[in-house]
């Protein structure tokens, strides 16, 4: 398995790519968006002539028994409600990099070998994958998972951090940064997600869409008034009581590289402003992803068959398929200087 290692620093000396107009032309990259240029996306649905397909009837819905589409028009993915072989026939031709930020930091990075290992059989199978390890244990990183064609390991360098929270809290950070760093240039999508879980099911191309975000396994059926948001007024992740449509894990979040970067830099701002009135939110960026959400639509929903948790069993109907989940471990334990 090839690794490169990089760097962290709270000084980044970084060379972005730039424009010296917005009007020049730059092959493959898309608009001029404070300083960075991002790498296109082909949306177009172009399919195989040969390819084969269950024909979809307008009159016989696949799923009845859950929302399959939210009131500002985007997709809710459930089992069920895609077909594979058109989705990856779709997305197969346009030759897409998928960057995959993942945290092991401190003991977390016990799980990074199931994680790799279950995410090399189910994880965006076909694409090609470029991991970033953020991690203080580089040594402690698994050189000895195999990875497929095109798949590629980056380790990036972090310092210790005095509590777990502050992991959380310094996520939207360190994302902002090494998407302004590098992966801008490298990828076409990215999604951040959390390393003490593991791919069960297929996690594949009917995932990707502009800006994704996935249904909390344990809040997706109460009101929005029992939704754990930031309540109180003084923080900037604080979200009304008549406000709010679904509640989004951190676990998972992703999409094309411009709307990630917008909504992790936002987040960073608003962590900071909080920080420095000493608040800090009630989930930590959490909270703050959150908030972000309910003033900027996600694009596409994945539903809680993407971001399940163990220990909620899975005696659930509507949850036909277990596709990454949560593992089963003590917080305590692993959570250092709680």
């Amino acid at each position: 398995m090839a690794i490169c290692t990089l760097y962290y620093t709270d000084n980044w000396d970084q060379v972005i790519l730039r424009r010296d107009s917005k009007n020049d032309a730059n092959e493959g990259l898309g608009e001029y968006v404070e300083g960075l240029t991002w790498r296109q996306v082909n949306h177009q649905v172009v399919l195989n002539h040969r390819l084969q397909s269950n024909q979809a009837k307008l009159m016989e819905p696949v799923r009845t028994d859950v929302l399959t589409v939210t009131p500002w028009l985007a997709p809710i993915v459930w089992e069920g409600t895609f077909d594979p072989l058109v989705i990856d026939e779709a997305f197969r031709s346009h030759n897409l990099t998928i960057a995959t930020t993942v945290f092991a930091v401190g003991k977390y990075t016990r799980f990074l070998r199931d994680f790799l290992e279950s995410s090399e059989k189910h994880f965006m199978v076909g694409l090609d994958v470029h991991y970033y390890v953020f991690t203080d244990l580089p040594g402690d990183v698994p050189s000895n998972v195999t990875l497929g064609v095109g798949r590629l390991l980056s380790i990036v360098s972090v310092p210790k951090f005095d509590r777990w929270q502050e992991i959380s809290l310094r996520r939207m950070e360190l994302i902002q940064t090494a998407i302004e760093d590098h992966i801008h240039q490298e990828a076409h999508y990215i999604f951040c997600l959390d390393v003490d879980m593991r791919f069960h099911g297929r996690v594949g191309s009917e995932a990707l869409g502009r800006l994704v975000a996935a249904i909390h396994p344990w809040f997706y059926m109460y009101p929005r008034s029992q939704y754990p948001y930031e309540r109180r007024a003084v923080s900037t992740a604080s979200v009304p009581q008549d406000q709010g449509d679904f509640y989004y894990q951190a676990n998972i979040f992703g999409g094309v590289l411009e709307d990630v970067h917008r909504l992790t830099k936002t987040c960073r701002e608003h962590l900071e402003v909080d920080k420095s009135v000493g608040v800090e939110a009630v989930w930590q960026e959490e909270s703050h992803l959150n908030w972000y959400l309910v003033k900027n639509k996600p694009t596409k929903l994945l539903s809680p068959e993407y971001v399940w948790d163990d220990a909620r069993g899975r005696d659930t109907k509507e949850i036909k398929l277990v596709r990454f989940s949560s593992v089963i471990k003590n917080k305590a334990e692993v959570r250092e200087n709680p």
